[in-house]
């Protein structure tokens, strides 16, 4: 069973969390609900969940508190949020921003979150390992895709796009300061799938619907009322490529003529609710293109290489070792006393002058293993860009492991997995 860690201390935010989890049938989860940020803490510490409720308009946390411990020990705490919130004190683009440094996958104000905690559970379970695998090398980033399929639900939609941007700033691919833009300009182009491709409702109608005060959900409830537009939904793509990242979202709808719809958006109000996305992804983002019938866009964003890894509160006084490309960082059959975390940049690893890997800042450690097992170097590391190490030597990482013991408790699953997924391709490669 898999434990889910609520912070909040509202009594009925948790009645409704506890009765949300009821209509799962055999849901998977140990619900533990704290409210003391001392409580708080060690669970994050210790328990190392994958996956966390916050109430982040609780007046009786200290959010921020909790939040900057999040921050400084990132590498660790790096577990996928659902964050519930007050519509009445916060807003959704606000948290966002606020918080953009950390895993928000969705926020749930507290008019949607009785009816959409379930739905989110339930695409989170189903993307488990896209959201939720660090252990990524270079090479097995490039080539990687996944699919959603997305029924006409606008308030499903952030969760999408949500785990859209954390797919590349977990990474590394993408830096945090536009996680916000990225995440954003994909909701309102899979809004735009659902509004004007599977409803056909046009430019002029939800303008008109607006100023009326009809909301979009509304606008969409009517028209999912006739059984076909209904059974529509909209197919978001990705793929994560080499230098790249390219998203691809396409509708059951007609289409439309793009030129035109674009040259209005290009001429509107800035202040106009039309549109927001694809201004966005125009102005942020490498490339921006639609389809000649207008049912299907791809936005392309360029990898970002200068992204750092944000240094761990314990790594944080010791020794900073910046690399330029073609610099040999550890060479085979040498004496393996100490080992690094790296920060940024890409190695190539090399067994007797032969490529057989790369490192990236998503294997957070190089050396570690000869390190732990106190052998000579199995491999020579070669830098491939420019990066940036800490270096950590015996005596610095056990007083680190004495000062932050959950470090230890995080290395030892961190090495437990990576022996899993060895034993599970090795089981693979005697099956065929």
């Amino acid at each position: 069973m898999s434990t889910l860690g609520i912070v909040n201390s509202d009594p009925e935010i948790k009645k409704s969390v506890e009765y949300s989890f009821q209509q799962i049938p055999n849901h998977n989860y140990d619900l533990i609900f704290l409210s003391e940020d001392v409580e708080i803490l060690e669970f994050f510490n210790y328990a190392l969940p994958e996956l966390v409720i916050i109430n982040f308009s609780d007046p009786k946390i200290n959010i921020e508190g909790i939040i900057e411990h999040i921050k400084d020990d990132k590498w660790i705490l790096n577990f996928g949020i659902i964050g519930l919130y007050s519509h009445d004190t916060d807003t959704e683009e606000a948290l966002i921003k606020k918080y953009k440094s950390i895993n928000i996958l969705t926020l749930l104000d507290n008019y949607r979150f009785k009816t959409h905690l379930v739905k989110s559970i339930q695409i989170i379970e189903q993307n488990y390992q896209i959201i939720f695998q660090r252990e990524f090398t270079k090479t097995l980033l490039e080539g990687a895709s996944g699919s959603f399929i997305i029924h006409n639900d606008l308030l499903a939609v952030p969760l999408y796009s949500g785990i859209g941007a954390t797919i590349l700033v977990q990474r590394g691919l993408l830096n945090p300061d536009s996680k916000m833009h990225l995440q954003l300009a994909l909701a309102e182009l899979i809004v735009n799938a659902i509004e004007h491709g599977n409803c056909g409702i046009s430019y002029d109608e939800k303008t008109k619907a607006l100023d009326e005060g009809i909301s979009a959900i509304d606008l969409i409830t009517e028209k999912c009322k006739n059984p076909e537009t209904a059974a529509k939904k909209v197919i978001f793509n990705w793929e994560i490529k080499k230098d790249t990242s390219i998203f691809i979202i396409q509708d059951e709808g007609k289409g439309f003529d793009v030129k035109a719809h674009l040259e209005k958006i290009n001429n509107q109000d800035k202040y106009s609710l039309h549109g927001r996305g694809i201004k966005m992804a125009a102005s942020f983002f490498h490339e921006l293109k639609y389809n000649a019938t207008g049912n299907q866009v791809a936005l392309i964003v360029k990898h970002d290489i200068s992204v750092e890894h944000e240094v761990p509160v314990g790594f944080s006084r010791e020794q900073i070792v910046v690399v330029k490309k073609g610099d040999v960082v550890l060479r085979e059959g040498e004496p393996s006393d100490y080992l690094y975390y790296i920060s940024s940049g890409t190695f190539e690893v090399l067994h007797n002058n032969q490529p057989v890997g790369t490192l990236s800042p998503q294997d957070i450690f190089m050396g570690e293993m000869s390190f732990l097992l106190n052998q000579r170097r199995s491999a020579t590391i070669k830098a491939k860009s420019q990066g940036k190490l800490i270096l950590l030597t015996q005596k610095t990482f056990i007083n680190v492991i004495r000062e932050y013991p959950h470090y230890g408790i995080f290395l030892s699953k961190l090495i437990a997995k990576r022996l899993v997924r060895s034993n599970e391709q090795t089981a693979a490669q005697l099956s065929k």
